[in-house]
């Protein structure tokens, strides 16, 4: 009965998004809100956008823009416009409720995930590195083709590290390539070139000294190769010794911060002069760090906008988690966090490329919650509003070559967050969510609040 009513509403969900595939999407005109173009410049206060054939026409002021003859005047007085945003370390598909196991990995649950980042304002999610089999590449090639809905599924194939490095749950055994020769980590690039992955993943550190490093060399190969194939390549790091290695070596982007110690302005100024760019994946780290619910677990829209896509046993779960811990293990991952943030403070200060990830999909961090707090925490950490913006926005966008989208812009695609309230302000209202637009087509996030509240009940 519930797996019925489920697919009926999935089903829903699906046929409202293809019908409006296909067809060129309505002249709109949304007037009166500050628009925020992504790219760090000024907002524009009391704007009036243009959206024909789901393509931003035209940006200016309210009322020097005319309404083309069957266009539809939306107005949006007091509210805010952003881009879309886009989640560059994502890993979906492993948590089902209160479960989180490989046997979860199939379809219904990573479009689970993808429904989810939809429902919280995020257009485009990259899934990195911890994938098997085939079944997200055919739901790649069905968004490709309007079969399939939820945040476009972007992909970096199998992952690549030394034996026994790979990610780091017991659940992922297997999941990623294990490599000991120069020769078997240039086959596994080429074959994951071969399925026309987005990006390369590599894993560089011993995962706390249960496994070898990935030797520089072998690391050098598949920059290297993965270059060749016109693919940047993302490296999991731990220790500051391998990121100025991997930097040296051509690396494109670092999937975390340095956690031995804090960033040195050396390896800094290495990054900016080889553009590398870095996911700070703060969410995990944070959460290490409290023994009491945060301020953040209550925040009447990340609550409200949590409650409204998983079980209430995950939110209960949730909040449990922080009681309980050892002092000194407590103490221990305060420190280790302090260092993140310090490091965050450097690299923004300094004009790194710095761009969101917030390893969304590890247990209980939840797709699209988890994106939300992430820009929370970067802020805390020493970004501004408008710095965090940019890593949602254009700078991710950049990072994987995505020309049409990541800002508010004439010629991009008009993919937009419409909120209540200034995130320039305040970066948590970026959660006050009051519209969705995908190419020009409002998204309907009442049908994906029920579809999600149904699935969040198995």
């Amino acid at each position: 009965m519930i797996h019925g009513m489920i697919s009926v509403l999935v089903a829903a969900v699906l046929a409202a998004l293809l019908a409006t595939q296909g067809a060129a999407a309505q002249a709109i005109l949304l007037e009166g809100a500050r628009v925020v173009a992504g790219d760090g410049s000024p907002p524009i206060e009391n704007a009036a956008l243009l959206v024909e054939g789901g393509i931003i026409s035209r940006i200016g002021r309210k009322g020097d823009i005319a309404l083309p003859a069957g266009g539809t005047r939306i107005g949006l007085d007091g509210k805010t416009m952003m881009p879309a945003i886009i989640s560059t370390h994502v890993h979906p598909g492993f948590q089902k409720g209160l479960t989180y196991l490989a046997e979860n990995f199939a379809r219904e649950t990573i479009m689970d995930d993808l429904n989810r980042e939809r429902y919280f304002g995020i257009s485009t999610a990259i899934s990195l590195g911890i994938e098997r089999g085939d079944v997200m590449f055919q739901i790649r090639a069905d968004q490709a083709e309007g079969r399939a809905g939820g945040a476009q599924l972007l992909l970096a194939g199998r992952g690549i590290g030394a034996p026994g490095a790979g990610p780091g749950n017991p659940i992922y055994a297997n999941f990623a390539y294990a490599v000991t020769t120069e020769e078997q980590i240039r086959r596994a690039v080429q074959e994951q070139a071969a399925r026309k992955v987005d990006i390369i993943k590599i894993w560089v550190d011993d995962r706390g000294g249960r496994a070898p490093r990935l030797p520089i060399a072998l690391a050098r190969a598949a920059i290297d190769e993965a270059h060749k194939h016109g693919l940047k390549t993302a490296a999991h790091i731990f220790y500051h010794d391998d990121a100025v290695a991997l930097a040296e070596a051509g690396i494109d982007a670092f999937a975390h911060l340095v956690r031995d110690r804090e960033m040195s302005d050396a390896l800094i100024a290495l990054m900016l002069r080889n553009k590398v760019y870095v996911m700070p994946n703060l969410n995990a780290p944070e959460r290490g760090t409290h023994n009491s619910p945060p301020a953040w677990v209550d925040e009447p829209y990340l609550a409200g906008l949590l409650r409204d896509v998983v079980a209430s046993e995950v939110v209960g779960r949730i909040r449990n988690s922080f009681s309980g811990r050892d002092p000194a293990e407590l103490a221990r991952r305060q420190q280790g966090y302090a260092i993140l943030q310090r490091s965050v403070a450097k690299l923004s200060a300094a004009g790194a490329a710095i761009i969101l990830g917030g390893d969304t999909g590890l247990e209980d961090n939840i797709f699209g919650y988890a994106e939300h707090k992430e820009l929370e925490l970067m802020v805390g950490a020493g970004m501004t509003s408008s710095g965090a913006i940019v890593a949602a926005t254009s700078r991710a966008a950049e990072f994987v070559g995505l020309t049409d989208r990541g800002t508010l812009a004439p010629g991009k695609r008009a993919d937009l967050l419409v909120l209540d309230a200034n995130p320039l302000d305040d970066i948590r209202n970026t959660r006050r969510i009051a519209k969705f637009y995908l190419a020009g087509v409002e998204v309907d996030r009442a049908a994906l609040k029920a579809s999600m509240t149904g699935s969040a009940r198995q």
